[in-house]
Order: structure tokens, then C-alpha cells, then sequence
């Protein structure tokens, strides 16, 4: 299983960015399991930006919400994070996650944590 995010780069405050997260071998949103986005600013720790739910509900952490969009195109199996109205703060690498199918237990689907892609950087000038 392989995550790849692009489309992360340099812009200045004010301007978007739409990042890209494409899987292969696992299919995103098996079983309902969780995806998310999360980003790690420099010095500084891991946070978490956007999930879908295993309800398939988006909630965004309040730094980014109504700014921030995150969607899942399943035509191209790939998790897109339409980043806009930027600011230096947004400066981090982001990177996405899925946790992972791995059965039912009693007719409920179980999901555990699954994969992580290698981040990509996006970088906010005043």
C-alpha cells in the first residue's frame, strides 16, 4: 500500500492550494475506516486538520475551518485537501492517513490504523 500526496508548494498569504493524496493498493473509504489529513509545522508537533468519520461526516480543526476542504474524488481513489485564504501559519507538511479494513466482528466492519504518506510540504509567505 502506497500514499503519495502532491500539490503542496510555495504561495503567499491569501492564495490556495489543492492537495492530492493518491492510494495505491487499498481503496480509500473501505469498510467507512477513517482517512484524515494532518499537518506538522516546524519544532513543532503533529496536529490534525480534517477527517471523514466512519459515518462519513468531515469536521476540520478550528484553525482551518471555512477555510479548508476535504473531499474524497473515489473515481480517481484519491483524498483532496482545497486549502484557501492561506496564511503563514498554514506553513507545515501535510500528510494523509487511512486507517484499514480488516474484517467484521458480529456484522460490525473493524478498521485499524493503516498508512500514512510521506507528506508534502506547503510553505505560506507574508
Amino acid at each position: 500500500v502506497r500514499l503519495v500526496e502532491s500539490g503542496g508548494g510555495s504561495v503567499q498569504a491569501g492564495g490556495s492550494l489543492k492537495l492530492s493524496c493518491a492510494a495505491s493498493g487499498y481503496i480509500f473509504g473501505s469498510g467507512g475506516c477513517e482517512m484524515t489529513w494532518h499537518r506538522q509545522a516546524p519544532g513543532k508537533d503533529l496536529v490534525l486538520v480534517s477527517r471523514i468519520n466512519r459515518g462519513g461526516s468531515i469536521t476540520y480543526s478550528a484553525s482551518v475551518k471555512g477555510r479548508f476542504t476535504m473531499s474524497l474524488d473515489k473515481s480517481k481513489n484519491t483524498l483532496l485537501l482545497q486549502m484557501n485564504n492561506l496564511t503563514t501559519q498554514d506553513t507545515a507538511v501535510y500528510f494523509c492517513t487511512t486507517d484499514e479494513a480488516y474484517g467484521t466482528f458480529y456484522g460490525e466492519q473493524r478498521c485499524r490504523t493503516g498508512y500514512s504518506g510521506q507528506g508534502t510540504q506547503v510553505t505560506v509567505s507574508s
